[in-house]
């Protein structure tokens, strides 16, 4: 049976079988939070039971606007997938392309709920929420423009890769070149991040303590951009007062 011992700081937590022979066991570093030993806890306890689709599924909830880190779900796979099943290299493409697929899957989920429930709530209660409909036909332009290389970039982005989908549905983003700018993005950051989990092998998890300080900078990024849309906003809405008068 394939049994994977997924031990903690004290080396004390397992996890059942599933229908391969092979055996492994490594400790969580301290420097992982207590929150993503559970999530590691859970993305090893699905590759046991689901193995390749367990990838899928994963990237796909990570995709769909829900905070699941691709940093611990594609390194971990390409450990626990490819190098401790003595695969070839060449697999961490495939880890790569089924990534990209959860990815998509995951992404079309987010992108009809910003189109389809999103777009007509701004469009009706937008304006109480800073958010005019000349913000809205700006966004549509932006998509329509240079949508294809916002949706590649943002995917190859901490933090900003999970929520992208959202905006771009909003802005009804043409679906095909979303679905393709996503799938190549995606393909690219999950191939990226098995590649590192297979080469650093049982330390695969290091690969998430170089990464986790950009999160921050990240978030960072995101709300100042918020702060200077706010702030621009109430700028036009004080023009367009003193206009009027």
């Amino acid at each position: 049976m394939w049994t994977y011992d997924v031990k903690l700081t004290d080396c004390s937590t397992s996890f059942p079988t599933a229908s391969l022979t092979l055996s492994a066991s490594f400790c969580y570093t301290r420097s992982v939070t207590s929150l993503e030993q559970q999530i590691l806890d859970f993305i090893a306890a699905t590759y046991n039971l689901l193995q390749w689709p367990g990838v899928v599924i994963l990237m796909a909830v990570e995709s769909a606007c829900i905070p699941f880190p691709s940093e611990l779900i594609m390194p971990l796979a390409g450990w626990m997938l490819i190098k401790e099943q003595s695969l070839p290299i060449t697999y961490v493409l495939v880890a790569g392309a089924y990534g990209a697929l959860g990815n998509t899957i995951g992404s079309v989920i987010a992108y009809v709920v910003g189109m389809w429930a999103g777009r007509p709530l701004l469009n009706k209660y937008g304006k109480y929420i800073l958010i005019p409909q000349r913000d809205l036909d700006t966004a549509d332009r932006w998509f329509s423009k240079s949508g294809g290389w916002t949706v590649f970039v943002s995917r190859l982005l901490p933090v900003i890769r999970t929520y992208i989908s959202l905006p771009a549905g909003i802005a009804r983003m043409n679906i095909i070149r979303f679905l393709v700018y996503t799938f190549i993005g995606s393909f690219i950051w999950s191939s990226g991040l098995a590649y590192g989990g297979y080469m650093m092998g049982e330390h695969w998890e290091k690969l998430r303590d170089v990464m986790r300080p950009f999160d921050p900078l990240f978030i960072a990024i995101i709300l100042a951009l918020i702060a200077f849309y706010i702030y621009r906003h109430v700028k036009h809405s004080k023009s367009d007062s003193a206009w009027r008068q």
